[in-house]
């Protein structure tokens, strides 16, 4: 049997240790370094065991077609042995690559049925290396990756028991909003992400991504997760401590982007759910063919009516549900330009109401989006692509006062209008040489404007001051990465970035509402800065089980426009803004090791970090009285001010371990035990050696998934979160919980399944927050969601 290669011309033949290899030392040397396996259909089939890639992973070919064509004939010649490859492109951009999963035999762009979008559970030693994009801003073996790396696919965030998207994601210890609450009842100001623990708050200090682009806000720095796609999302990944390099301000704690499936082939997905508190969800999408390019739509509507976010034991008749609706509808379109060149254009538009506990406290987020995407390969081992985006964000927010009997609120504050808008883009290229290294580079521009508008001092009935306070940033980027493979089993990656950051227009202006007579006008001056951000890894395959890595990194984040000129009152808690806020800064070290043997798998990370000058709202007052700075607090009152905290430090262990007992049967756990403390403070004396608020020491997921013969799928999970501090001053303790959640589903046919969630089984109380006057809120209790997902 001669047994040729047909896309590569090399010969083939019979190896030991894989069916089909390279012939020769150096071709096999090559093949492992850059973990992919060519296989040509040979006269006769040979016994394999299957080897499982994403559908959403989309194969890159010099002319239309020939990538269905060739995974055709694989099919025919190898039935439940795909391996979805091109052997042109070595190199393939961020904006076309996606997260491997477990798919079917059925080609890439048909849709498979929804029993086999279920979460894989089969073990497989032979499954292929498995790819990222975030780390370094283009496509790498997870292998080769010395950051701590998660990668969640579709199916497993479609079944996850829970109602929001964020939830979802809290199956990663160490994943965490500003507060224990999900985007199901959080304030979108709340809504700051924070990995492993490094300084949880409303400005997310961990970067968000959607396909490439950033989802933070530009005027606050959180995160809107209700305008994200749950069911359409090809999976999300996860880097812990990593990214800096390729992404630059912003992730300090690492990089969390979500990948939408891509807009190929002919599809169509929908979901339809109800539950507690009249909670009703319907989201879809819809792909097809246009011409020569592909059309995609997707949407969703939400709304509940919400839960009493106040504990019993201190609610009173003000206390009302937290109600919230939103939807969002998008549209992408993709077409080739040339046979080497394609370009794809996304639309998308949002709009959310909440309430937030009280009558009188609501708020409301509009924003609309463009963006246009070119993913060109000129060469084989050469790609890039080119991003430009526009984004436009209106938010408006009330709050108030309430008494001490529960029983009437007083207006604080009408935040009427935040209008915040971005604008950025960015190129990036890729080139790879045969020997198997890889140098990605590029440059991005990002400028965001904002501004509040909001009305303040309620004095008989009426407002009478008004606040316009904002500014502008700009932030401009160059950086190179590069990943060598020492030999077969040694890769280093080394990279660094410069960022030159402008901060302009500052200024915050008050006055009297009704006549408009000035009684602040400051004018901030204009600030400049230079920062560097390298980073490098090392990467052993000790033994073909064993993989030890290590890692560090260097990198920055400025200070939102909220944190810099926007002061607010919460309750009886003032906190003042702060013009001069310096830059953050982290140094990350981290060394892990991860196992595979059969069906187990064991993994482990020690991780440092050492940030300065921390942006944290430190207590600097106590009412009642009139204070500098902060003005005046009532009884139990707090006053607080955005000041940096010199130096903090987060350090501890990841464990994990993953067990598959069968094809129908798997379990997973993980644990995250951190110390975040405060080494020195020099503006707040007292806080050297305090914990840093809203981190746990401990936190643990235990999950599983069981596929009942007759059809029925069980997920359950549990998930520990150990106590924290709401405040700076370690004063207001949240207490730690055990929370149960339950996910069942049963196939209804090939294209349909029916599902029910339960989350927190028990009716467990979480704790969210606890103010100086014992006013304790809490997390979703008990809920149910029942509901009809299919896939065509």
């Amino acid at each position: 049997m001669s047994g040729t290669d047909c896309s590569a011309g090399k010969i083939l033949h019979r190896r030991r240790n894989f069916p089909y290899q390279f012939f020769g030392k150096q071709q096999i040397r090559r093949a492992k370094q850059s973990s992919q396996r060519t296989l040509c259909p040979p006269l006769l089939r040979p016994k394999m065991r299957p080897v499982h890639l994403s559908s959403a992973f989309p194969v890159q070919a010099r002319k239309p077609g020939s990538a269905l064509r060739r995974l055709t004939l694989l099919v025919l010649f190898f039935p439940g042995a795909i391996t979805l490859q091109s052997a042109e492109n070595h190199s393939a951009p961020a904006s076309v690559v996606a997260l491997s999963g477990t798919v079917s035999n059925a080609p890439v762009g048909l849709t498979e049925p929804v029993t086999g979008d279920r979460p894989s559970v089969a073990a497989d030693p032979q499954r292929l290396d498995r790819f990222i994009v975030t780390s370094a801003r283009t496509r790498q073996a997870l292998d080769r990756v010395a950051f701590s790396a998660r990668l969640i696919d579709g199916a497993d965030l479609r079944s996850a028991p829970t109602v929001t998207l964020d939830g979802a994601l809290r199956a990663v210890p160490g994943f965490s909003l500003f507060r224990r609450s999900d985007s199901l009842s959080a304030n979108p100001t709340a809504q700051g992400v924070s990995l492993r623990g490094l300084g949880p708050s409303g400005a997310s200090r961990s970067l968000v991504l959607l396909d490439g682009v950033p989802l933070n806000d530009p005027f606050g720095g959180w995160v809107l997760w209700s305008q994200l796609p749950r069911e359409s999302l090809a999976g999300v990944e996860v880097i812990r401590g990593g990214g800096a390099t390729a992404w630059g301000n912003a992730a300090l704690g690492g990089v969390v982007q979500l990948i939408t499936v891509p807009v190929r082939g002919r599809s169509a997905r929908a979901s339809a759910s109800t539950g507690s508190y009249q909670t009703r969800s319907f989201e879809f999408s819809a792909t097809q063919p246009a011409g020569k390019g592909t059309v995609q739509l997707l949407g969703r509507a939400f709304s509940t009516a919400g839960f009493t976010l106040v504990a019993p034991e201190r609610r009173g008749s003000i206390d009302v549900p937290a109600a919230s609706d939103h939807r969002w509808l998008a549209a992408r379109w993709r077409t080739p330009l040339t046979d080497r060149l394609e370009v794809t254009v996304t639309a998308r538009s949002f709009d959310e109401t909440r309430h937030n506990g009280t009558p009188y406290q609501t708020n409301r987020s509009r924003s609309d989006f463009a963006s246009v995407v070119l993913v060109a390969e000129p060469t084989k081992n050469f790609s890039w692509n080119a991003t430009a985006y526009a984004q436009s964000g209106r938010f408006a927010s009330t709050f108030s006062a309430v008494n001490a009997a529960r029983t009437a609120e007083t207006p604080a504050s009408d935040q009427f209008a935040v209008p915040a808008t971005a604008a950025g883009a960015a190129w990036s290229g890729t080139l790879a040489n045969a020997a198997g290294a890889r140098t990605s580079f590029g440059v991005d521009a990002r400028t965001v404007r904002g501004e509040t508008r909001e009305n303040f001092t309620f004095t008989n009935g009426a407002f009478t001051r008004q606040r316009f306070a904002g500014g502008k940033q700009s932030f401009v980027g160059l950086y190179a990465l590069h990943e060598q493979p020492l030999d077969s089993d040694w890769t280093a990656t080394f990279g660094a970035r410069l960022d030159d950051w402008r901060e302009t227009d500052g200024h915050r202006r008050e006055s009297v509402t009704a006549t408009g007579a000035l009684v602040r006008d400051d004018r901030y001056a204009d600030r400049d800065g230079l920062e560097f951000s390298p980073s490098a890894g090392l990467v052993w395959r000790a033994r073909p089980d064993l993989r030890l890595r290590a890692a560090a990194q260097q990198a920055f984040r400025r200070p939102t426009l909220n944190e810099l000129y926007r002061p607010f009152r919460a309750g009886s808690t003032v906190t003042e803004a702060n013009p001069a806020l310096s830059t953050e800064r982290v140094r990350t070290a981290e060394i892990g090791a991860d196992w595979t043997r059969g069906p187990a798998t064991l993994g482990s990370a020690i991780f440092w970090n050492e940030l300065h000058d921390a942006v944290g709202n430190v207590t600097i007052a106590r009412g009642p009285g009139t204070f500098p700075i902060v003005g005046s607090l009532p009884v139990g009152g707090l006053g607080r001010q955005r000041l940096n905290l010199d130096r903090t430090q987060v350090r501890g262990l990841e464990l994990s371990a993953g067990w598959r007992a069968n094809e129908t049967l798997r379990f997973n756990a993980e644990a995250l035990i951190s110390d975040a403390s405060v080494l020195r403070a020099t503006q707040s004396l007292a806080l050297a050696g305090k914990r840093i608020p809203q981190v746990p020491r401990h936190s643990a997921t235990i999950g599983g998934t069981w596929r009942v013969p007759r059809g029925l799928t069980l997920i359950p999970r549990l998930r520990w979160i150990g106590s924290q501090f709401e405040d700076d001053e370690n004063a207001l303790r949240l207490g730690e919980v055990v929370v149960a959640d339950l996910g069942l589903g049963y196939p209804l046919g090939r294209n349909l399944e029916v599902f029910l969630n339960l989350e927190n089984l028990g009716n467990a109380r979480i704790e969210t927050g606890r103010s100086a006057d014992g006013i304790v809120n809490t997390g979703t209790p008990r809920l149910f969601l029942a509901g009809l997902r299919g896939a065509w």
